[in-house]
């Protein structure tokens, strides 16, 4: 199986009480928004996203309402290329710095 394109998204909206359960809308920057599902196994985390969290959505689909997203997590420092590029002493520089 080909490994799916993962989309960095900002969460804009979390519904808590949708009419199929709680989902999340975010911006992408391919898409117009994307939603996604709050519940597993769409959902991979414990806790939810509030809005202006990162997350990294995959397998998005186009459907009749929109674009969803079928896997959906936070955005981990390990998803940040410019950081794992870099040589861990300069990363961990970076980091005290902030």
């Amino acid at each position: 199986m080909a490994t799916l394109q993962t989309y960095t998204a900002v969460v804009q909206k979390v519904v808590k009480n949708g009419h199929h359960g709680p989902y999340a809308v975010a911006t992408v920057a391919d898409f117009e928004s994307v939603t996604f599902s709050l519940l597993s196994p769409i959902w991979m985390e414990e806790g939810e996203p509030e809005p202006g969290t990162y997350v990294i959505l995959s397998d998005i689909q186009k459907k009749r309402s929109g674009w969803r997203a079928m896997r959906a997590r936070f955005f981990r420092p390990s998803d940040d290329s410019s950081l794992n590029n870099q040589k861990p002493a300069i990363r961990n520089q970076q980091r005290a710095e902030k």
